[in-house]
């Protein structure tokens, strides 16, 4: 079941976050490390009610944060769409023991969904440039990869942006012929 988490979850997802950079990081894929994703970016997630969790049986197997608010970071990405009406994907994880189990794809299957009924133009998001399994997955969704940005505190290496417009999306070429 999916669902908003709520803060007496904070702990369990920290574990899970904590686990994931555990995992990438015996694969060589530094992406994220004991200092991001933090407790406080977490614990500010699920205050603002972007925060869903993936639960069975009352353990939490996969988060994601969905949010219509753009990172400063995003704003030089020569975007598909129009900026002002889209949704964000930001900390998709799966805990590693269920790794494999189609947990992400259902999480975005969530988001997809999620945008759709809500009307957004596209769903835009960033994975790390060293995660090639990310970056298969988002394209094989149909994500159209358009550009790097930089997260110093996380690693040197570039984040590549990528965007999905939706079916009820307006191009930007389609306003200037």
């Amino acid at each position: 079941m999916i669902r908003k988490a709520s803060i007496t979850d904070l702990s369990e997802i920290k574990s899970l976050t904590e686990a994931c950079a555990k995992a990438l990081q015996e694969q060589n894929i530094l992406q994220w490390n004991k200092h991001y994703p933090s407790r406080e970016k977490l614990q500010a997630d699920i205050q603002n009610k972007e925060l869903y969790v993936f639960e069975e049986e009352k353990v939490i197997i996969s988060i994601i944060v969905l949010t219509p608010k753009m990172d400063k970071v995003y704003q030089n990405i020569d975007w598909l769409t129009e900026t002002g009406n889209n949704l964000y994907v930001h900390r998709l994880a799966t805990h590693p023991a269920y790794w494999g189990k189609a947990y992400a794809r259902k999480m975005m299957d969530f988001a997809e969904e999620f945008a759709i009924n809500r009307n957004y133009d596209s769903i835009r998001l960033d994975t790390f440039s060293k995660n090639k399994r990310n970056q298969k997955f988002y394209e094989t969704r149909g994500y159209i990869k358009l550009g790097d940005v930089y997260f110093p505190h996380k690693n040197e290496y570039p984040f590549h942006c990528y965007e999905k417009p939706l079916s009820n999306h307006i191009e930007k070429t389609d306003k200037n012929p």
